[in-house]
């Protein structure tokens, strides 16, 4: 597995500033690439290294070249659990499945965090608690990580407290595809308890989960959002009743805010979660090849019909999931799912539970669709949440479907060097594949090597953020560290150059 390789302790007033953005994530947003960019100029200027593009082993055959990035992304394989089918790790003796700790995308990025930055994770606690509290205290627990930074345990190296457990277990109810499975709450647990606890509420930590469902005879699509809960509770309100026409088919997805997510119990053996022992880590899908297998039939056949995506304010297209003003290192992952915490426990997104505090997935596919659309006067691809009375919504798999029907070329498929289709670090064409099945893309060798995707990441997003200035400029950041959502996807661009391991010149 790899481990972040040493490098000079970062001055106090940078900690500081990362375990802001750190505590954006805790917010159920992702950790901003700033991180990366932030921790690059440091190491720059004290002379470290940074990693440049390398010619990596592929784990599963020969590979185009692989850029590597491990300078700013840590990735591990599973040392302990048994691994069952489509990646899925059964729970170990200790009451959780083994989990490497490395970390998937940007969040890997974080740093300032070890046992001698003490004050630095104290900080990052006390913040995560202050968003998750809600009704129980939270602004004063923010006050309390605050204090920890000012006393400057990070300069004396004193013990911190423990940073939330990032590798955590989801417990798939049987049959996860069913009216039955869908209705039933997931149960989040530590896939090592000696790691600490994982709590749903606690948005470090906090797993979501989104259902498509297709009805092959008429075409319709609906969306269905399934409640996550603590192992051993229950949800702050009964889950929303779904009924599942006949013949329907459904596919599920999941995200995670933290590093790892392991699936477990007894649905967990039909879904795919990465290879045997290395799991994407924040990403996975159960049946998501034969709902989208279903969905293209019945657009075929002229029974569902995907919208155009329509001229934005700018008069180019409107972005999709797969274009490169919108992709970054890990595109096409974690979700639009958003839940209510209710006096520390978890509701569904319904009228009657809106009161509580919003619990969000840090989601590309929410980005575009929340943020980006919006600011170009786009219309992102909806259909009716049956969770929600049937209000429209947008979903991760109504990205791709539309992403698969109308973005123009060059389109973003995912590439080797994406950390969350590597193993090891090494690139890896299973891998790759069976990430790109769960999200409607065709297997490799289609789309850009590492090198091509870079270039056209770094080229046409960086056109398309130079045109749209004044538009993203006046929309809201959706991280607050960032002034505007032009300067939010400015930081984000330039993270996910790093952390592809893009060589910048």
């Amino acid at each position: 597995m790899h481990h972040r390789p040493p490098g000079p302790r970062l001055p106090s007033l940078l900690r500081a500033a990362l375990v802001r953005w750190r505590n954006q994530t805790s917010a159920g947003r992702r950790l901003s690439a700033a991180l990366a960019v932030a921790t690059a100029v440091v190491l720059l200027g004290s002379g470290t290294a940074l990693a440049v593009p390398t010619l990596t082993t592929s784990t599963d055959g020969p590979m185009p070249l692989a850029l590597a990035s491990s300078m700013f992304s840590e990735r591990g394989s599973q040392d302990t659990g048994a691994t069952g089918p489509g990646g899925a790790v059964e729970p170990t003796a200790h009451g959780g499945a083994g989990s490497p700790p490395g970390s998937a995308g940007e969040e890997s990025a974080a740093v300032g965090t070890t046992a001698a930055d003490g004050a630095t994770t104290s900080a990052a606690t006390g913040a995560t608690a202050s968003v998750q509290a809600g009704d129980q205290g939270g602004d004063q627990a923010l006050d309390q990580g605050g204090k920890a930074l000012d006393q400057g345990g990070d300069e004396q190296g004193e013990p911190a407290a423990p940073a939330p457990n990032p590798n955590c277990t989801l417990r798939v109810p049987a049959d996860p595809t069913s009216a039955t499975g869908l209705a039933t709450p997931y149960q989040l647990a530590a896939t090592n308890r000696d790691d600490g606890p994982c709590r749903e509420a606690n948005a470090d930590q906090a797993a979501f989960v989104e259902a498509a469902i297709v009805d092959p005879a008429t075409g319709a699509l609906s969306i269905y959002h399934p409640v996550v809960v603590d192992a051993g509770t229950s949800p702050a309100a009964a889950p929303v009743p779904v009924a599942v026409p006949a013949g329907a088919v459904v596919g599920v997805w999941f995200g995670f805010n933290g590093d790892v997510l392991t699936l477990g119990g007894p649905g967990a053996q039909s879904c795919v979660n990465g290879l045997p022992g290395s799991p994407f880590g924040q990403f996975a899908y159960c049946n998501a090849p034969a709902f989208f297998a279903a969905a293209n039939d019945a657009i075929a056949a002229g029974k569902l019909t995907v919208p155009p995506l329509g001229t934005g304010r700018d008069g180019l297209p409107c972005p999709t999931s797969r274009d490169f003003v919108v992709v970054d290192q890990d595109q096409s992952d974690n979700l639009a799912t958003v839940y209510r915490v209710v006096r520390g426990r978890i509701a569904q997104d319904t009228a009657a539970a809106r009161l509580g505090n919003a619990l969000t997935n840090g989601s590309d596919e929410a980005l575009l669709a929340r943020s980006i659309d919006p600011a170009l006067g786009c219309t992102p691809f909806q259909a009716p949440d049956l969770t929600d009375g049937g209000a429209l919504t947008s979903a991760l798999a109504l990205n791709e479907l539309s992403a698969a029907g109308h973005q123009a070329s060059p389109m973003a498929l995912t590439p080797v060097n994406d950390p969350m289709t590597q193993v090891d670090g090494r690139t890896s064409t299973r891998k790759t594949d069976l990430y790109r099945a769960g999200v409607d893309q065709p297997p490799l060798p289609a789309g850009q090597d590492p090198a091509t995707y870079c270039a056209d990441m770094r080229d046409i997003a960086s056109a398309r953020l130079a045109r749209d200035a004044a538009l993203f400029k006046q929309a809201p950041s959706p991280d607050a560290e960032s002034a505007n959502l032009h300067q939010f996807l400015r930081t984000r661009l330039k993270g996910a150059l790093v952390l592809l391991g893009c060589n910048q010149g």
